[in-house]
């Protein structure tokens, strides 16, 4: 079983990550979409550590022999998703900026061309 104490810890760490998620969401600071897996893995650690029974379950259910090592594994497996999932986003926006960048230059060396032609 959970030490109450490691309990009453991981329950104020969820709930000061959902509070600044939240936070974050409402100064426009995070988009919503962005905010969702932080918030599922908010919400499943807060569940987690306030159930201590569910957390015990699935501790033994993986085979882990101590349950609060079970909701930092399950903690670590939640932020490597998101890492994985902001990793992909930074991707697809690095391949759009270079697009935009050779756009830019097509259109900037038409500009060009263009002013060139009406000064001549």
């Amino acid at each position: 079983m959970t030490p109450l104490r490691v309990s009453i810890f991981a329950a104020i760490a969820a709930a000061i990550l959902l509070v600044i998620v939240f936070e974050l969401m409402r100064s426009r600071r995070l988009q919503e979409r962005y905010a969702l897996l932080w918030l599922l893995t908010g919400l499943v650690l807060l569940v987690l550590a306030v159930w201590r029974g569910l957390l015990g379950w699935a501790a033994d259910v993986s085979g882990i022999a101590y349950p609060p090592s079970a909701l930092f594994v399950l903690a670590s497996f939640f932020i490597t998703v998101v890492l994985l999932h902001y990793s992909t986003v930074i991707s697809k926006l690095s391949e759009q900026n270079t697009l935009l960048a050779q756009r830019l230059a097509l259109l900037e060396g038409r500009l060009l061309e263009a002013e060139n032609d009406r000064q001549h």
